[in-house]
């Protein structure tokens, strides 16, 4: 058995991009990344396209400026390694040039209204895969259904400005990207989004800059009362209203003004240079929500939906620099610094939406069991998912780039299924991209995997050329008895993506594409891949073949702290004899609750296509959000990493012994909503419980999903450069080599050890040679 599981007012929208979204990171020989030949067809070879030096192209990467990265990263996850895609509003033409050059089997359309800015462009930026059309963003400039994609960054505010500050011009130019779309194409935004609505406290320092209200020098508070007399300075009535009030304390006063104006002011109040040029535009149209309920009324099933925070942005520019507080005096987040939003067209009968519709009687899937630990007499909850699960990673070299196949657009309704706020601002999306999977039943190994191959990939057997080891992993041992063992398998190149017959319950099952693995490795670095296990693989994968996993270009961690401790031997850890502590009991620790819903799939119009029942596990009595730390520090030239030789039920039983290697997380209580508020209340953990303080904290890339298939699960990685105090923690951390660590990776058993230990050395360059 297989159990296959525009308007006349425009005023040069597209072309203001030059100025003001696009930064130039520097020049780079056009031979290093030069290739030759026509554009790539369908029909032609990836091979026959000569591609230049890798190397250059990470090289090139690297020296991006992080907005840039952000940019090119978050198509990994949302295009298709072949076709064809518009970058809206192009400018400079930069970023097109990025996107074409790192992604070479793209074809790469740059589009401006500024036809001396294309022209431009033309002659400074080019390569077989990229061309450039001068047309208006905001109209039907494709024929319907004749791209694959579509990529607005940071380019439909310029919209909305310059068309008399109309929000529905936004609305009106997505209408008419979505209608040139292919089916399953991608349209992509990534601009400012608009926080909710009511009045907020900001405060802002008087004592940084002088009394005038000259932007490259006077005083943050002072630059404030300059915009609030300019802002929109395009319309007839330029300004905002506000009251200033007592000053919160020496060298600062506070305003209270509109949030959203808020917002508009902190996101411009450092591009000083250009001021005259920033005080035209209004940054933010859409909120969350709306941007949401747009694309569902398109057609366009969300894939992503996340704000976003540039690191250097927030550490450099903003943190300390201002405070927003609600109209109680409570400090709010911060606001993010960018907003994404992904969205497929898919055909009307088809959902674009999962809802959850209550509870249902349970089917009997999943199994809740009971452990005590001998030692402790604490009782732990355990949630057993039935049959051995096999991650298949189908995998190709073309040229220097090594492909994965992976099914895009699964439906996930358990991602869903609790309402808990995510500490991100993300809506989870439940279409997700995963790697193909499978529940072994009574057939060995390979004729499982090459059948699963033929009806998710429609791949015959002689496309099958070798098997390679994968790994095996916990995705979530705390308290989900699930063991994945991956196998990597080797088959002919195959660009082309395949719809997935159906199998999943629902309208669809996805559709099974190739990512070029880099890619797929930047999507999670900026948060656009929720998919913890295809991470793993992708990582596990290179280091079998020997290639390098490229730049690194999430949050940049730097580690100074040393700490006066004696690294433990990995292999000496990992051989220790080992122990079994837990008994099954019937008790329960009441922790766990298994539960059953009835999940509906919804068109664009509301109308039910599809219903399911499926089973689940939350914990009771603490929310979904989990926080999962790399704890890191230095001893001499060493960087080492603090992990815990700790006990869990679901080791004990998969290898008979209960010990396993974790690093340090902690799932989170429900009052906490706010990333500021979680990361407070996991170092005090980290204190209590180790005996450690965190110094920094470091975004470790976006958050996962461990195993969206038995619970909604959501984890957030943070690198902590930590100091080991004197004294002694409930628990006792264990510092290893990273170094070692990696190496040994493959006897590493915790999901979250293995996301966490890869994503830190990934930034802390132990990787290949990145």
């Amino acid at each position: 058995m297989l159990a296959v599981l525009g308007a006349p007012a425009q005023r040069g929208y597209a072309s203001l991009t030059t100025m003001i979204s696009f930064i130039f990171f520097g020049s780079i020989a056009l031979a290093s990344v030069r290739a030759t030949g026509s554009i790539m067809s369908s029909g032609m070879a990836y091979d026959e396209q000569d591609r230049g030096d890798r190397a250059a192209y990470d090289r090139y990467l690297r020296g991006m400026n992080a907005s840039m990265k952000q940019k090119v990263a978050l198509t990994a996850a949302h295009l298709l390694a072949t076709g064809r895609v518009a970058d809206m509003g192009m400018g400079s033409g930069e970023g097109t040039f990025a996107l074409a050059a790192l992604y070479p089997s793209l074809q790469v359309v740059g589009v401006d209204i500024n036809p001396t800015m294309v022209e431009l462009a033309r002659e400074t930026h080019a390569l077989p895969n990229l061309s450039y059309v001068t047309a208006d963003i905001a109209t039907r400039c494709f024929p319907d259904q004749s791209l694959d994609g579509v990529f607005d960054s940071s380019v439909l505010h310029h919209v909305t400005t310059f068309n008399g500050y109309s929000y529905e011009a936004a609305a009106n130019a997505l209408a008419a990207q979505a209608a040139m779309l292919k089916p399953h194409g991608m349209l992509i935004v990534r601009d400012f989004v608009a926080p909710g609505e009511g009045e907020v406290l900001l405060d802002l320092p008087a004592n940084d800059g002088d009394d005038s209200d000259a932007p490259r020098t006077c005083a943050t508070a002072q630059l404030f009362v300059r915009f609030a007399r300019e802002f929109r300075r395009l319309s007839d009535t330029p300004g905002l209203p506000f009251t200033e009030l007592e000053a919160p304390r020496a060298g600062w006063r506070r305003f209270r003004v509109s949030h959203r104006a808020a917002v508009e002011f902190v996101l411009r109040k450092d591009y000083r240079a250009d001021w005259d040029t920033e005080i035209l535009e209004e940054y933010t149209y859409f909120s969350q929500p709306q941007f949401e309920e747009t694309f569902a009324g398109l057609g366009l099933r969300i894939v992503a939906s996340t704000p976003l925070w540039n690191p250097w942005i927030v550490r450099n520019r903003w943190s300390g620099r201002f405070v927003i507080r609600s109209g109680d005096g409570d400090e709010l987040e911060l606001p993010p610094t960018n907003y994404l939003i992904a969205g497929e067209k898919v055909a009307a009968d088809e959902g674009v939406r999962l809802g959850v519709r209550g509870a249902a009687e349970p089917i009997g899937f999943l199994r809740m069991e009971h452990y005590r630990n001998r030692r402790s007499g604490a009782i732990v909850d355990l949630v057993r998912r039935p049959h051995p699960t096999i991650d298949v990673i189908p995998w190709f070299a073309a040229g220097d780039d090594v492909f994965m196949l992976a099914r895009k657009s699964y439906p996930r309704p358990i991602v869903g299924a609790e309402t808990t706020p995510t500490i991100d601002g993300s809506t989870p999306s439940t279409y997700v991209t995963e790697p193909l999977n499978v529940l072994q039943q009574d057939k060995p190994l390979g004729r499982t995997v090459v059948e699963a191959l033929g009806v998710c990939a429609l791949l015959p057997p002689s496309d099958v050329r070798t098997f390679r080891e994968g790994c095996t992993y916990y995705p979530s041992p705390g308290g989900v008895e699930e063991e994945v063992r991956s196998t990597l398998v080797e088959v002919e190149p195959h660009f082309a993506q395949t719809d997935i017959p159906s199998g999943s319950g629902f309208s669809t099952s996805g559709h099974v594409r190739p990512i070029e693995v880099t890619q797929l490795l930047r999507a999670a670095q900026v948060g656009a891949l929720t998919d913890a296990r295809l991470e793993i693989n992708a990582y596990h994968l290179l280091q079998t073949l020997g290639r390098d996993p490229g730049a690194w270009i999430g949050d940049q961690i730097e580690i100074r702290s040393t700490a006066a401790v004696t690294p433990t031997d990995v292999m000496a850890l990992l051989s220790r004899r080992g122990r079994r502590v837990f008994e099954e009991v019937r008790e329960s620790a009441n922790f766990l609750d298994l539960r059953c819903a009835t999940f509906d799939e919804y068109t664009a119009g509301g109308d039910v296509v599809s219903s399911q029942r499926l089973e689940y596990v939350v914990p009771r009595t603490l929310s979904i959000n989990t926080i999962a730390t790399a704890l890191l520090t230095r001893s001499g030239d060493e960087l080492l990493m603090g992990v815990d030789d700790h006990d869990l039920a679901a080791a004990q039983s998969f290898n008979g012994n209960s010990d396993i290697v974790v690093t340090p997380a902690w799932r989170l209580p429900h009052a906490i909503e706010h990333k500021s508020d979680a990361l407070r209340w996991t170092a005090e953990r980290l204190m209590r419980e180790y005996g450690v303080r965190a110094s920094r904290w470091f975004d470790l890339g976006g958050m996962y999903h461990p195993s969206p298939g038995v619970t909604p699960e959501r984890v957030y990685p943070f690198a902590v450069e930590t100091e080991a105090l004197a004294a002694e923690g409930e628990r006792r951390l264990t510092w290893i080599r990273v170094r070692d660590a990696v190496a040994r990776a493959a006897q590493l058993r915790d999901g979250h050890l293995r996301i966490v230990l890869f994503r830190a050395a990934h930034a802390l360059g132990l990787l290949g040679r990145s």
